[in-house]
């Protein structure tokens, strides 16, 4: 038998602090605690008016994705959902501004929903600030 040399493995920096390179994102949760997880993060870090609102949106978001079955929507359904998640524990969120780029990937839809709940959000405020406002409701014909 010839000698034959054995190459050895040797730690590469390749993705770690001292290289420059992101940490790999946390493992994705399955629905179900991810769900959970939001409505626990919105009881401890939420205020009653925005718990409400938060917990409707996060109900109405998961029962309108339960069927979905393109892999590809899921993960990002639910990495948006986690990302979320841990911006509301770490209180990163408050005045914090959405990314372009992800509001040039919104439909139509998506952007009316962010309307409305920027609305509703401001109609809280000046209801909760100002005692002489009136909520505005539309004309009736």
């Amino acid at each position: 038998m010839r000698a034959t040399r054995f190459l050895r493995a040797v730690p590469s920096s390749i993705g770690t602090q001292s290289s420059g390179l992101r940490l790999p994102p946390p493992a994705l949760l399955p629905p179900i605690p991810l769900y959970r997880r939001l409505l626990r993060s919105h009881r401890k870090h939420l205020t009653p008016e925005l718990r409400v609102l938060g917990d409707e949106y996060v109900k109405s978001e998961f029962r309108a994705h339960r069927d979905t079955e393109n892999p590809v929507h899921i993960v990002g359904f639910l990495s948006e959902w986690q990302r979320y998640a841990q911006m509301i524990e770490g209180d990163s969120w408050r005045g914090e501004k959405m990314d372009k780029t992800k509001v040039d990937k919104m439909s139509d839809e998506q952007i009316a929903q962010m309307y409305e709940l920027m609305q509703a959000i401001r109609e809280g405020e000046l209801a909760e600030n100002d005692p002489e406002y009136k909520p505005h409701t539309p004309p009736t014909d």
